[in-house]
């Protein structure tokens, strides 16, 4: 498991000679149930009755073969929900069995009801919910959160103050200082990952669309009446309030309000609900159109968010993974994500320019979740981004390879890609397609491929292709200096990579690359020779 991890890139190996990762990873699928775990003998349950040890159990497959964000979602909601503690692999605690899935969403259902928001600091999480179980009273819980947050309210220094408080914690309980943190961040991590629950700043409130489901999960008290039942619902995954038939059609109701109330018809005549599976089939319609709504809304407020989007850039650049804003909001790049992200704020810097003729959902391959960032890289086989205007198009690359390997990861990619979107909308609609790549550094060999700019078709037929390309910094200029100037015009990237393809037969790709930077500067300060 531990080559596997690091030959896909999900970890950096470095000189772990004792296979932790591995280790790691496997009893974290195995507690999952992803994996069959070992059945601990004093339990006097026969592995075969449960399953061959840390092979893929139903609710992994199920995983494996889940093609949505949505349905991911669903598996990792079915696991969190099976999951209960002290569970038969860890005896040794001394409070009653429960679920803290359900004992977290309570919490927050409990925090709306006295104050109207759900939302749940990052802080309130590590020193308050995550020490409590189901014994402890709720409102008692959430009079222990509001009355933290109001001490932290009052605090003149709230890094100060997070760190004296996480201290007197560890002193009251006897753990390390920053283990609260990081189990709250794991926690909220697991949390987002069942899609019921949304970030807010660097907590978590409950995703509105959702809340008759949590409500009917938070309802199911039961625990499981054996150890062998544990194990049995771990593995396949919790039953679900939509898997009952009464319980899925109240929340189909909820749903068909939620679109009733934007506005947005919906026809369920003809569709039948005989089933908790068919109700199933409507639910997930009526969820990707909100879905869809709720993206078209965000790409629209992007024009307001240019200059995090800009400090997100400058992330990527710098490879730093923390930033605080002017307006003290801390954003972040996870370090194993940075190849998402940087398609994700590319994504997100051409729907700022908000003048997109494709729907944001179809600008970009990569998955987003329910917070708008990105699950994973877009996938193979075609290009990251694809953005269609009026009269053009533009297709977007990104890689933060820069060595000389990036013409050979890069090139052909690149140039198949583009040109089979060249013929896709010469067919369609006639609309000039260029390419834009973009990388931190842009390798001589790679700006001669593109400088080139040829590619053969299956019979033969030479195809020229309009591909630039920038740095990131470069790219980072010219979106900074539209906002900054108060014009905000795709056209001035359309003339950009024109004026840059303008030069490609003057200069090899070394000189090729200092006359972009040029261009680019012109560009930004506004005083190009723009022929749009």
């Amino acid at each position: 498991m531990r080559l596997l991890l690091g030959k896909h890139g999900i970890v950096k190996l470095g000189e772990d000679q004792t296979y932790s990762v591995g280790r790691k990873w496997r009893s974290a699928l195995n507690k999952l149930g992803f994996l069959y775990p070992e059945i601990p003998p004093a339990l006097e349950i026969p592995q075969s009755e449960i399953g061959p040890k840390d092979m893929i159990t139903p609710n992994g497959w199920r995983l494996i073969r889940s093609e949505t964000v949505p349905a991911i979602q669903e598996c990792f909601l079915r696991a969190l929900a099976a999951h209960y503690i002290p569970s038969p692999l860890e005896r040794g605690f001394h409070f009653s069995v429960f679920s803290p899935l359900r004992h977290t969403l309570a919490v927050m259902m409990e925090l709306e009801r006295k104050t109207g928001a759900s939302h749940l600091g990052f802080i309130e999480m590590a020193l308050v919910v995550q020490l409590t179980t189901s014994d402890d009273n709720l409102s008692g819980i959430v009079e222990e959160v509001l009355e933290l947050r109001a001490r932290r309210l009052d605090a003149p220094n709230k890094r100060q103050f997070d760190q004296q408080e996480r201290d007197a914690a560890a002193r009251a309980n006897e753990y390390v200082s920053g283990t609260f943190s990081d189990y709250a961040d794991t926690n909220l991590r697991y949390l987002k990952a069942t899609g019921l629950v949304q970030g807010k700043g660097r907590g978590i409130s409950l995703v509105p669309e959702k809340r008759v489901f949590i409500e009917k999960l938070i309802q199911d008290t039961e625990v499981p009446d054996s150890d062998r039942s544990y194990f049995v619902s771990l593995c396949n995954g919790a039953v679900l309030p939509i898997d009952n038939k009464d319980s899925a059609l109240v929340v189909l109701k909820d749903l068909l309000l939620q679109l009733e109330r934007r506005g947005i018809p919906f026809e369920t005549a003809g569709k039948p609900t005989n089933t908790p599976a068919d109700i199933g089939v409507i639910r997930h319609q009526i969820e990707q159109i909100l879905s869809d709504r709720k993206e078209e809304e965000y790409a629209a407020r992007q024009a307001m968010e240019w200059k995090e989007i800009a400090a997100y850039i400058e992330l990527i650049m710098t490879r730093r993974y923390q930033k605080t804003l002017s307006e003290g909001n801390e954003i972040e790049v996870p370090k194993t994500e940075a190849p998402a992200y940087f398609e994700w704020v590319l994504w997100r810097a051409f729907l700022s320019i908000d003048s997109l003729v494709n729907k944001p959902y179809e600008a970009r391959r990569f998955k987003i979740d329910q917070d708008f960032l990105p699950v994973g890289t877009a996938p193979g086989n075609g290009p990251d981004m694809i953005f269609e205007f009026s009269d053009f198009v533009i297709v977007v690359e990104v890689t933060l390879t820069d060595n000389s390997r990036q013409e050979a990861a890069e090139g052909e990619t690149v140039r198949r890609h583009v040109a089979e979107l060249v013929t896709s909308y010469q067919a369609r609609s006639g609309k000039p397609v260029y390419g834009l790549f973009i990388a931190n550094r842009i390798d001589s060999n790679t700006a001669e491929t593109f400088r080139i700019g040829v590619w053969y078709t299956n019979d033969d037929k030479k195809m020229k292709l309009d591909i630039v390309p920038l740095t990131l910094e470069q790219f980072k200029k010219v979106f900074e200096s539209l906002f900054e100037v108060g014009q905000v015009d795709v056209a001035f990237i359309r003339d950009l990579i024109e004026q840059c393809g303008d030069l490609r037969p003057k200069h090899e790709a070394p000189a090729w690359k200092q006359e972009i930077a040029n261009v680019v500067d012109r560009v930004a300060l506004g005083s190009g020779n723009k022929r749009f």
